[in-house]
C-alpha cells in the first residue's frame, strides 16, 4: 500500500451492504481502507467487515465505544475476534469521554484478544471532540485533555479536526495517530461539519488518516472524486 492510499479511509456511511459492496468494487485499485460506522454496522453487523476482509481492504471499525469499563473491554475483544483469513480490522475508535479506567480496559482486552486470535492488533483512537460541534473557544484545550488521557491509557492516537492536528502533534510527538474526518476537498459544500478542512491542510497540520466519506459515497463518480482527493494529497506530502 502506498503512502498516498494509506492516508485516505473512506467512509462507507451506506444504509445497506450492497449499496456498500457497489462502493468498493467502484473504487477497487484506488481506496485499500474503508471506515465501517455506526449505520452500516447497525443494519448488517460484522457480515460489512468480513467482507471487506475477503476483497483484501484494510478495515477502520468507527464505532466509538462508550460504556462501562467491562462493557467496552467485552465490545474490544469481540471487534478484534472479527476476523477472515488471519486478518481482523485494523483500527477502531472509543469515546475519549469514558473515563480512564475504561480506556484501559479497552486497551487491555484488545492487546489479549489479538495475542489469543492471533491477528494484530488494531489501532485504537479515542474521539476527542466531533468535528459536527461548531468551534468554541474551550476545543483545543479539551482535544489536548482528552489526548492525552488516550496516550496515558496506552491508546495509539485520537481522532480529531485538522485545526486541532498540529497541537496533538506538537504536544504528543510523530508517532501518535491522528485520524481526521470532516475532509472536503477543494471546492466541496461542508454539509453538517463544522469544521472542515481540506487535505492539504490537514497533512500540513500532521494528521495521518484522512476519512472522506459524502464527497465520495454521493458523487456521481466515486472513482473520480477519490482520485482527485489522492491527487490532492499527493501534491500535499510532495
Amino acid at each position: 500500500m502506498d503512502k498516498q492510499k494509506a492516508q485516505l479511509i473512506v467512509a462507507l456511511d451506506v444504509a445497506t451492504l450492497d449499496e456498500a459492496k457497489k462502493l468498493v468494487r467502484a473504487l477497487d485499485g484506488i481506496v485499500d481502507t474503508f471506515k465501517v460506522g455506526s449505520q452500516l454496522f447497525t443494519a448488517c453487523g460484522p457480515e460489512a467487515v468480513r467482507y471487506l476482509l475477503r476483497e483484501g481492504k484494510e478495515v477502520f471499525l468507527d464505532l466509538k465505544f462508550h460504556d462501562i469499563p467491562n462493557t467496552v473491554a467485552g465490545a474490544l475483544a469481540a471487534a478484534v475476534n472479527i476476523t477472515e483469513g488471519g486478518r481482523g480490522i485494523m483500527m477502531c475508535t472509543l469515546h475519549a469521554l469514558g473515563d480512564l479506567e475504561m480506556l484501559e480496559a479497552a486497551a487491555q482486552a484488545a492487546r489479549k484478544e489479538a495475542r489469543i486470535t492471533g491477528v494484530k492488533r488494531p489501532l485504537l483512537v479515542a474521539i476527542t471532540v466531533l468535528t459536527s460541534e461548531a468551534r468554541k473557544d474551550n476545543i483545543p484545550r479539551l482535544v489536548l485533555e482528552r489526548a492525552a488521557l488516550a496516550k496515558q491509557a496506552g491508546l495509539d492516537g485520537v481522532v480529531a479536526s485538522s485545526q486541532e492536528a498540529a497541537l496533538i502533534r506538537r504536544e504528543f510527538g510523530k508517532d501518535f495517530v491522528i485520524v481526521t474526518p470532516g475532509i472536503r476537498p477543494k471546492g466541496s459544500a461542508a454539509g453538517d461539519q463544522k469544521r472542515v478542512t481540506t487535505p492539504a491542510d490537514a497533512i500540513a497540520h500532521g494528521s495521518d488518516f484522512l476519512v472522506v466519506g459524502r464527497p465520495v459515497v454521493n458523487a456521481p463518480d466515486p472513482a473520480a472524486a477519490a482520485k482527485q482527493i489522492l491527487k490532492e494529497i499527493e501534491e500535499a506530502n510532495q
